[in-house]
């Protein structure tokens, strides 16, 4: 063998390549020959690459045919203690498909996205509404019919939205720490006109479903008055957030004696850090009811998925999830006994709760009132 080419093989000791000079030339010294692929191995390079090219295609198109329902929630329902993941888990198993959250801060913000996108939107499904907001939403004209039996739901009163269907409720209540508050208000009236320096945090009606509750709240006890009312109860207002979430999150930090929330939310406290610290004030005019519900947008492409979605929604294998993760009651079929925890919590005696037709009617007046008390 010439020794311009012993050197090669040497550094190519399996063959794989064939050094080969062009036809009438030489090597010289110091000149670098090029390199050849032998044609047997060129053609498995081409046979992998093309394997490889076509299982992508493959993949690409089954990963398109798997069928994805964008829900659009509010933040805690999405976090890491929320029922989002294992609601997302269980869904999945009954179909060939995918769910993908958006969390939007509070309900109210859901519907203000909604209403911003119009029939540009990108959600399939909305669930975070609550019926303060079903009337606004449904005359928006982006929900379309649920086509659920209605009698599936188990609420205070018997359900009959054709658009939306109920998924949990809860009384609102406003919390406080024991350890700070010996004697808590028994009545809103005692809220307003108590210590201003024991300080309560609210959310804003504008952004959050709670926040909303509450001002319909002091509208359904004051009426006509609630305004005087409001600026009564300002000393006693530490700040006002966007959601729940903040609002429970700097009066667990101790921020202030009282948060407004609901009447189930000691429950968590009672079963996962095993303490009765914090607890419901029962109020004697009665709690303003809270329904949290779920509807399809009409014209979503993955409508017929949505729709299969709300039915999942009423059935033991999402309703279980509920009661220890957004800890609120169930709306639908369970299989499951609730914790022990929830037989200890307030019963509200009245119940308050106006129309969703009411609210639409009402809702911008009656938060411009609350904004006119809280400026002066």
């Amino acid at each position: 063998m010439p020794r311009r080419l012993r050197g090669a093989f040497r550094s190519n000791p399996l063959n794989l390549i064939r050094i080969v000079p062009a036809e009438g030339l030489r090597a010289e010294p110091g000149i670098p020959l090029v390199p050849c692929l032998h044609p047997k191995l060129i053609g498995g390079i081409m046979l992998k690459i093309f394997s490889t090219i076509i299982a992508s295609v493959i993949f690409a198109s089954l990963a398109q045919a798997k069928e994805t329902l964008t829900i659009y929630t509010y933040e805690s329902f999405v976090t890491e203690w929320g029922p989002g993941g294992k609601v997302k888990e269980a869904f999945e198993k009954t179909c060939d498909c995918s769910i993908e959250w958006v969390g939007l801060g509070d309900g109210v913000a859901v519907l203000n996205r909604l209403k911003l996108e119009g029939a540009n939107t990108k959600a399939d499904l909305v669930l975070g509404l609550d019926t303060s907001l079903t009337a606004e939403a449904i005359g928006t004209g982006l929900f379309g019919k649920h086509g659920v039996d209605k009698g599936l739901a188990k609420t205070p009163e018997a359900w009959a939205d054709d658009y939306f269907m109920p998924y949990d409720y809860a009384h609102f209540a406003v919390i406080y720490d024991t350890e700070k508050m010996a004697s808590p208000p028994k009545s809103l009236d005692e809220l307003v006109n108590g210590d201003p320096a024991q300080k309560i945090v609210l959310e804003d009606p504008r952004s959050s479903t709670p926040g909303l509750g509450f001002l319909l709240w002091m509208k359904a006890v004051y009426g006509e008055g609630a305004a005087e009312q409001w600026k009564k109860l300002q000393p006693r207002i530490l700040t006002i957030t966007p959601g729940w979430s903040e609002a429970y999150g700097l009066f667990t930090k101790g921020e202030a004696p009282m948060v407004l929330s609901y009447t189930t939310s000691p429950a968590y406290h009672m079963v996962a850090e095993n303490t009765p610290r914090y607890q419901a004030a029962a109020f004697s005019e009665g709690h303003y009811l809270q329904i949290e519900v779920a509807g399809l947008i009409e014209a979503s492409p993955e409508k017929a998925l949505a729709q299969k979605f709300l039915g999942f929604m009423m059935t033991p294998a999402f309703q279980d999830i509920i009661p220890t993760t957004n800890w609120m009651l169930p709306a639908g079929a369970t299989d499951t006994a609730l914790p022990e925890a929830f037989g200890k919590l307030v019963a509200p005696g009245k119940t308050l709760l106006f129309s969703p037709d009411e609210v639409f009617k009402n809702r911008r007046d009656w938060v411009d009132e609350w904004l006119n008390a809280l400026s002066k």
